[in-house]
């Protein structure tokens, strides 16, 4: 075992082991050490023995010394002083060595284990880990714990292959110094976390600061781009050791911030530590590359070559390739596809190839990015990180920033909770950590009203920091002013408003374009990265990037709000944002909201003319600043269905979340959850319900009626349905507490066989929660709260049949089989199927042209549209209907896919179906917030209104349509709701003479309606005289607040002293879109001139 300068044992005259003299060392190191680059090892190894030499004939020929005292008593001393030395200065080490050598250098030679001389030359370990040195010693880098990789090894070090260093194979040789030189290079950058941006003088190791968010895989046979049904892994460990998602291609989704590089550092300080307990101790090779580096890459192993080993001469391509393909377990991590500049380049990159499994076709890849590449390998298996979640956030708080001063905990965790808007922002984890030092830091935090509150005031902070900061010496100066930054609002903007957004910058440009004084102010500040990327000519450059892109909204947000509101400038909304999708830039959209309110008005209208209604209430909340301003809009919203579908993007998901939590905040009661296809579980220790994205319903308080419907099948026929736990079951009814009906849909719904009685708590029992669910036959159930029982709720199976004509042709089948068995169907659901009903041959025909004929057993017919197709259903069909299902107990129309008769005469319907009295109901649009009932004595339409809040009415060109919004809208006006907004398309005629009613093109009419805020008309040209009349029917609407004309023509210039004075009094503002315009104007009440409008630009003036 070699031992260290001051263990007391003298090296012997010639290693047993390596068969070096010592003379021979230190004239021949230099001529290794040249060859091997360890020149400077080689000056220390020589003064050690120049010095050890003098020492022992000094102490050979001086007086004999106590033995006691040799060096050799005290063996094994500088292993536990060498480590606690490392970082130190040179005299505090000098104190640690012995006093019989006190001008010795200190030498840190790794101790090495005796090898295993068993070991012959003909079967010698191959794996690089019998190679690598143990108990090296550490040091605190940066903070952290990180272990000081640099290993310092003589010609005649042994290693565990039984041989010394310098008598390695070269292939061995190589291997070994391409992993040290990896270790080195990651070590590097997982010594060096900044959890602050602008305190960077606390730099942590990955591993103090590193938390678990939640990680999830989708358990496919073969990848899929649907968001189908996601698992929970129990451990970012269990990446590598869970069977479920073993494959050699992996990719890892997450947003922005949600912490894929901060795992890839956590992988790579797990791999250079041999960290006990994790999987990446059996990895002999780590490759790590940041993607947004490998621009016009030509060779992964170039690639590698250049920014991993620093071009080090001694590995080359080659050698790279060897080293990978030869070991027996290597892995690749490529961080950030995302950002990766090649990503749709026309050439075939090596990163494509690896992805079709061109390249390391046997080597397991790690691929991290915010969203799926174009091309997926059947057998990629899909992990996502889904950010923090409370228990994550407290782990951090404790781990990072308050250790275990539980009173400091709290303090933080109750600023979150004071603080309900940043909750979805705080699920973001670099997000939530700058929130937890700040608020810890900050005693006198304050509460936040929005999401750009938030953010300014951080900014803020940062810049007080600085400008504390700047007073010491020696510290970067803050000369500039903390408002002056439109140079980097623009850029900012430009950044994100191009089709393929730019992600970084060269220094010396963003210098130029910013200025100097402004560029280095921003990086003390944490806001700006410098990143040094090595090109392949082997000249470094300097790339800048924003610490986190949420920077790069908020100066984008800026420049818009300047723009928007500067007088002259000619731009319209959908120019501006052509490029900037709300579910990607949502917080550009709620930053300039919350910015000014007069630009976000009319970022609100341009949203809601979008359909982005959900999402609009956040932007409304920002512009406000007041969630009472929006109480109205939500209790409209939750007064009717609120769905959240598979489809819908994460944006609109996590809208409808914060909607939803909104309204148990403030104890509005929402009428209908629909949950469509959309749920993965229920987390009982959370008390949330997790979607299939990930995303969690954590306030559900308030909801009344709750309907989950899972798949009927998936494209390959695999079950997908809805696994629900009797834990999760109570849980879910416990957390929710108005809940009354509760409603599992789909053939694969597997709900528990039973809930035993002892574990229905008695307020359960008294709620008496209507719970049901659909079995795999299609049979309905529902919960016997006494015994805890499931009991048949239907006389029959039900069945649900979709647009697709796989499934409605499996339907046919079913259906063939119940018919023919004589066995009832409870329910026959046509979801988005339907088309029309054959009179002369009995069947209904579906949209793929299927029919079914076999009808006859069907209880209850439920016929669903989502306003994809206009079918209008005759008297004669709807009679026909019900008298070929001699069994139908009820028909439901839902949706505005299907035109009912406006009435049946009572002439035309035969004795024996108003002796069997069936239930007809027909629902032409959720929004409208009316559901009519056929009554068979008269053939007329009886109406309920279901409405709780506003409601938005939209008529149509068809005659039909017009009939039944002229009669809904009579019935809604004469009950008093409020109509948030009327939609004419294409439907408008004139207006009458006494200006009290509108005519549509039917000849259908709609009297002044005074519960209307807003309306459109689409389509239609006006005269003057034709303007000034709608004018003076909106004036007669006391409670409009807008009038829109969209692609139509109007009066160019209009005398103001026509327009009535109650509309100027009331401010109501009238907007018009001319035809092919991509810009929008308003009416300026007091001159009759058209200006700008959208954008608040300005008296800038219309001219044809």
């Amino acid at each position: 075992m070699y031992r260290s300068p001051d263990s007391g044992d003298d090296p012997p005259s010639r290693d047993q082991s390596s068969g070096i003299t010592e003379d021979s060392t230190a004239s021949g190191i230099g001529k290794y050490a040249r060859g091997h680059g360890i020149l400077q090892w080689s000056k220390r190894y020589q003064r050690y023995v120049s010095r050890r030499s003098s020492h022992r004939r000094a102490a050979e020929s001086g007086p004999s010394h106590d033995p006691t005292d040799r060096p050799e008593s005290r063996t094994g001393e500088y292993q536990s002083s060498a480590a606690a030395a490392v970082g130190e200065s040179a005299s505090a080490v000098g104190q640690k060595i012995s006093r019989n050598a006190p001008s010795l250098e200190p030498l840190y030679v790794p101790r090495v284990t005796q090898p295993d001389m068993s070991h012959d030359e003909g079967h010698l370990p191959t794996r690089i880990t019998d190679i690598v040195f143990d108990d090296l010693p550490t040091s605190e880098a940066g903070g952290g714990s990180g272990h000081q990789h640099e290993r310092v090894m003589t010609p005649g070090t042994m290693t565990s292959l039984g041989k010394p260093l310098h008598r390695l194979t070269e292939k061995q040789k190589k291997k070994l110094f391409f992993i040290e030189a990896l270790k080195t290079r990651y070590k590097v950058d997982y010594d060096k976390v900044q959890p602050i941006p602008y305190i960077k003088d606390r730099l942590y190791c990955v591993d103090k600061v590193y938390v678990e968010g939640g990680f999830e895989f989708m358990p496919t046979q073969h990848v899929t781009r649907g968001s189908g049904s996601w698992e929970r892994l129990e451990s970012y460990k269990s990446v590598f050791s869970d069977q479920r998602i073993q494959s050699v291609r992996r990719i890892f989704e997450g947003e922005p911030g949600y912490g894929k590089t901060t795992f890839t550092l956590q992988l790579a300080y797990d791999w250079c530590n041999r960290v006990e307990g994790s999987s990446m101790r059996d990895v002999e090779v780590l490759i790590i590359l940041r993607m947004r580096q490998l621009s016009g890459i030509r060779s992964i192993y170039r690639a590698i070559e250049v920014y991993l080993l620093d071009s080090d001469p001694r590995v080359k391509e080659a050698d790279i390739a060897a080293i990978i393909r030869e070991s027996e377990s290597a892995l690749v991590i490529l961080d950030g596809y995302d950002e990766y500049p090649d990503q749709h380049s026309r050439r075939e990159t090596d990163v494509q190839r690896i992805l079709k499994l061109k390249l390391f076709a046997n080597t397991p890849v790690i691929l991290t990015t915010r969203y799926l590449p174009d091309y997926l390998a059947p057998i990629t298996k899909r992990v996502r990180l889904t950010g923090f979640d409370e228990i994550a956030r407290d782990e951090y708080i404790r781990k990072a920033v308050v250790g275990e001063d539980k009173i400091a905990l709290s303090f933080v965790k109750a600023k979150l909770k004071e603080n309900p808007v940043l909750e979805d922002l705080c699920q973001i984890p670099l997000v939530f950590v700058m929130f937890a030092h700040i608020a810890h830091e900050d005693k006198d935090f304050q509460n936040f009203k929005s999401v750009t509150e938030f953010f300014r005031y951080m900014i803020r902070c940062f810049h007080h920091h600085m400008r504390n900061k700047s007073k010491g010496s020696n510290t970067v100066r803050y000369r500039i002013d903390e408002n002056d930054h439109a140079a980097l609002d623009e850029l900012a903007f430009l950044a994100i408003s191009q089709n393929n957004q730019q992600i970084t910058w060269s220094r010396g440009g963003m210098c130029k374009q910013l200025g100097h004084d402004f560029y280095e102010t921003y990086l003390a500040l944490g806001i700006f990265v410098e990143e040094e990327v090595v090109s392949f000519n082997s000249a470094s450059e300097v790339e800048v990037r924003f610490y986190h892109k949420l920077f790069c909204e908020w100066y984008a947000a800026h420049h818009i709000v300047r723009i928007l509101s500067q007088p002259g400038h000619d731009i319209s909304l959908d120019r501006l944002f052509r490029h900037m999708k709300p579910e990607d830039l949502q917080y550009v959209y709620r930053f300039a909201c919350g910015l000014n309110p007069d630009v976000g008005s009319s970022i609100i209208q341009y949203l809601a003319r979008l359909h982005e209604g959900r999402f609009t209430v956040l932007c409304m909340l920002e512009r406000s600043g007041d969630v009472k301003d929006i109480l109205d809009d939500v209790r409209g919203m939750c007064s009717q269905t609120v769905t959240i579908k598979e489809g819908h993007n994460r944006l609109l998901q996590r809208s409808t979340a914060q909607v939803l939590d909104i309204a148990a905040r403030h104890g509005i009661p929402v009428s209908r959850l629909h949950l469509h296809r959309c749920f993965s579980m229920f987390d009982v220790t959370k008390a949330c319900i997790v979607l299939k994205s990930g995303l969690r319903l954590t306030n559900l308080e308030t909801v009344e009626v709750l309907r989950v419907e899972g798949h009927i099948r998936d494209t390959a026929g695999d079950s997908n349905g809805i696994r629900v736990t009797r834990e999760e079951l109570l849980g879910l009814l416990q957390t929710c507490r108005t809940l009354t009906k509760l409603r599992f849909e789909g053939r694969e719904s597997l709900l528990p066989p039973s809930i035993p009685a002892e574990l229905i708590s008695p307020t359960l029992k008294t709620r008496n929660i209507m719970v049901s669910y659909e079995d795999g036959r299609g049979m309905i159930h529902q919960l016997n709260w006494d015994d805890g029982q499931w009991q048949n709720a239907t006389d029959g199976p039900t069945l649900r049949i979709l647009q697709e004509e796989q499934d409605q042709q499996w339907a046919l089948e079913e259906l063939a089989r119940l018919s023919t068995d004589g066995t009832p169907v409870s329910c026959l659901h046509l979801d988005q199927c339907f088309s029309n009903f054959n009179v002369t041959n009995k069947c209904i025909v579906f949209t793929s042209g299927l029919r079914v004929t076999n009808l006859v057993t069907v209880n209850v017919l439920r016929v669903e549209g989502d306003n994809t197709g206009d079918f209008e259903v005759t008297r004669e069909e709807l009679l026909g209907l019900l008298q070929t299902c001699l069994t139908l107990k009820e028909i439901r129309f839902e949706g505005p896919d299907y035109l009912l008769p406006l009435s049946v005469p009572a002439e035309l319907i035969p004795p024996t179906l108003k002796a069997r009295n069936t239930k007809v109901s027909y629902e032409r649009d959720s929004d409208h917030g009316v559901v009519h009932q056929l009554n068979w004595d008269d053939g007329q339409w009886q109406h309920q209104i279901t409405a709780r809040g506003p409601v938005e009415v939209r008529i149509n060109e068809q005659k039909r349509d017009q009939q039944w919004g002229e009669k809904e809208l009579a019935i809604l006006s004469t009950a008093g709701v409020s109509i948030f907004m009327l939609v004419l398309v294409g439907a408008f005629s004139n207006i009458t003479g006494d200006t009290q009613s509108i005519v549509l093109t039917s000849g259908c009419t709609i009297p002044v309606l005074q519960t209307l805020r807003v309306l459109e008309i689409w389509f239609t040209d006006f005269d003057l005289d034709a303007f000034l009349m709608m004018l003076a029917y909106a004036k007669e609407c006391t409670e409009i607040t807008g009038l829109i004309f969209f692609e139509g023509d109007v009066p160019v210039k209009v005398d103001p002293l026509m327009i009535p004075l109650p509309l100027k009094q009331r401010r109501v503002e009238v907007k018009w879109w001319p035809p092919g315009s991509m810009r929008s104007y308003y009416l300026n009440v007091d001159t009759g001139i058209w200006n700008v409008r959208d954008e608040g630009l300005g008296e800038v003036k219309f001219t044809s």
